[in-house]
């Protein structure tokens, strides 16, 4: 009998789960005919962590966490890349198979798709097969966005892109197919990355790639305030919150950084952001009275206090931690647009998405430009859809129109679009790779299966 006989009579397992593999989350999902991403889809911590009574925290145990101050982390996924299966296989174990998961699933008869970044490495692609097949087992599987002569469907296409660029809406019978062109910008935690997708597949050659992410972000704010104000070294955690609560992306930054130095500047400057519009104070959660930061108005006369006596007193006679953020507040997202002002050798995010545009034909720039798709974390900070669309227009070509849109939920974006993927069965039968096929044919066939070889 021919080897390839076996693939008409496979069995394709109905329950199938979704997951998005971040660096700093993990988005995972059963597939529903009409997924709901608030209901559906459950976002789990990806990381280990040990906090300072050196108790260890796996996954989505830290949400029953109530002190996060000096914690440590451990983190499975490196630049996009999951480079430590020994600490994602704990993860993996407490989020899918442990009796009170949030996903729990039973991998025997499940379908597993799961999305990977771009230009992944060969040899981490093979790993993860593996531990897919070999170590939870589960009953089918296809990786998304994978390297090297990428065939396979990219999740974001897979999203109701037309109605986020005002398009006509599509018709009935399109839902279930991929958008035709769409330029997908995800900024992340670990890094950005730039990637054209057309009718549904990545075009492997634009893909373009900034080395700043969330987690750069963070690190920089860590080193910024520890040098003007306290030391936060180890207050990770903390200053990732800070980060998401206070910072913005400046529509002119030139200005605001001379409108927060400068006090006759700012009294007679108009716009959003005047001085006394930038300054915020800050407290500090003590993890016993307060679990989480508290953004105030800005009180020179409580900044005073805490200079000389390390922290104020409040009203109800509750002493409390205070940092004063001015600049920090637009200097730390401005990396995404200008990586120069700390020295790397790195292009900004619009001029990257330029020089992916100059790897593609010149007939796809109109619909890839106005068709501009922004999802991740950083996405999120305010003002950075209006700054990114406006520097892309001064770029692109004067015959061009220029649209961009962020996801209505950027970090659950990718897991929405492969739940649609997963609504078609046609297109999930021809994709997905049954154990069985694994098995008889093993992990360099698999590799060239998921890369656009034969699968025969």
């Amino acid at each position: 009998m021919p080897r390839h006989s076996k693939a008409v009579e496979r069995t394709i397992p109905e329950h199938i789960l979704v997951v998005d593999n971040g660096a700093y989350t993990i988005k995972a999902g059963f597939a529903k005919p009409s997924p709901d991403p608030d209901t559906d889809c459950h976002i789990i911590p990806n990381c280990i962590a040990k906090s300072r009574d050196n108790r260890v925290w796996i996954g989505a145990q830290m949400e029953s966490c109530s002190d996060y101050g000096d914690m440590a982390f451990r983190r499975p996924v490196q630049k996009g890349f999951l480079v430590s299966w020994e600490a994602e296989r704990e993860i993996w174990e407490n989020a899918f198979l442990a009796k009170d998961a949030k996903v729990k699933c039973d991998p025997h008869d499940t379908s597993l798709l799961l999305a990977e970044a771009p230009n992944c490495p060969v040899a981490l692609q093979a790993n993860c097969d593996q531990m897919v097949f070999e170590e939870f087992e589960f009953a089918a599987y296809r990786r998304c966005v994978a390297a090297d002569a990428e065939v396979g469907p990219s999740f974001n296409a897979f999203n109701d892109i037309a109605n986020l660029v005002e398009d006509p809406p599509r018709t009935t019978d399109l839902d279930s197919l991929p958008v035709e062109c769409v330029l997908v910008i995800d900024s992340g935690y670990s890094h950005t990355t730039v990637t054209p997708v057309y009718k549904g597949r990545t075009i492997q050659q634009a893909i373009r790639c900034l080395e700043m992410g969330g987690k750069f972000l963070t690190n920089y704010m860590k080193e910024m305030l520890s040098v003007r104000q306290m030391d936060v070294r180890d207050e990770t955690y903390l200053m990732n919150q800070m980060k998401e609560d206070t910072c913005y992306v400046s529509s002119n930054f030139r200005k605001d950084l001379e409108s927060i130095g400068k006090g006759p500047l700012a009294a007679g400057r108009k716009g959003p952001h005047r001085d006394e519009d930038i300054v915020v104070d800050f407290v500090l959660p003590d993890y016993s009275t307060r679990m989480r930061g508290e953004l105030r108005p800005h009180d020179p006369t409580t900044m005073a206090m805490r200079t000389k006596l390390g922290a104020v007193t409040n009203a109800d006679g509750v002493k409390e931690y205070v940092m004063a953020l001015g600049n920090e507040r637009f200097t730390v997202p401005e990396l995404l647009f200008n990586p120069s002002d700390i020295g790397m050798k790195q292009a900004g995010l619009p001029e990257t998405v330029m020089q992916s545009m100059s790897r593609l034909p010149p007939g796809l720039w109109p619909s890839m430009l106005s068709n501009i798709l922004v999802i991740g974390g950083n996405a999120k900070f305010d003002g950075f859809l209006a700054r990114l669309s406006s520097e892309i227009r001064q770029l692109a070509p004067a015959e061009c129109p220029v649209r961009v849109a962020v996801a209505p939920d950027p970090i659950k974006s990718t897991w929405l679009g492969g739940a649609r993927l997963a609504g078609n069965k046609a297109a999930l039968k021809e994709i997905l790779v049954t154990r069985q096929e694994y098995q008889e044919y093993g992990s360099a066939w698999l590799l060239k299966r998921f890369a656009g070889g034969s699968a025969s």
